[in-house]
């Protein structure tokens, strides 16, 4: 299975797109992964964007949801429900004063603790609605990408 990952174009595109899922890692792991691994520069950004933005709708949908419940639990779910919501309580500020802007940066500028699933987690906690949230969230992962392929395959490379 690994081998079929790396040797493969669809496997290339497909760990891309995996890798582009997980969060914390994001696009930021799967942009330099497809470069590694030899893809073009728009594969790796298409597959990448598509792969960092699945699992959006269901966060946006269902964290509520996961939290309240995590947050009845009185054990480390507790703890952890609490310690993300303060992460998102972090953010307040920005948001507050810039509003969408905000939001749109905190997803768009690639670095740890920022991304498409840290505002999906602002957006929810901070009671941004849905129909707001998501396209500012899937603007700011097209713009972290483009940031990404500048730094992976260099600006000249893209343009």
């Amino acid at each position: 299975m690994i081998s079929w990952l790396t040797s493969t174009y669809i496997g290339k595109l497909v760990a891309t797109f995996i890798i582009s899922m997980l969060p914390i890692v994001e696009l930021r792991g799967g942009i330099p992964y497809g470069v590694g691994f030899g893809l073009k520069p728009l594969e790796a950004f298409i597959a990448a964007v598509l792969g960092n933005m699945l699992p959006i709708p269901f966060v946006l949908l269902l964290l509520n949801g996961i939290l309240s419940w995590m947050k009845r639990q009185e054990n480390f779910l507790g703890k952890i429900a609490e310690w993300l919501e303060n992460k998102a309580y972090k953010n307040k500020g920005t948001i507050d004063k810039y509003k969408a802007l905000g939001l749109l940066i905190l997803v768009a500028i690639p670095l740890p603790g920022t991304g498409a699933w840290t505002g999906s987690l602002v957006a929810v906690v901070l009671g941004i609605k849905n129909k707001l949230a998501f396209p500012i969230i899937f603007l700011g992962v097209i713009i972290a990408g483009v940031i990404m392929l500048g730094v992976s395959y260099g600006f000249a490379a893209i343009i």
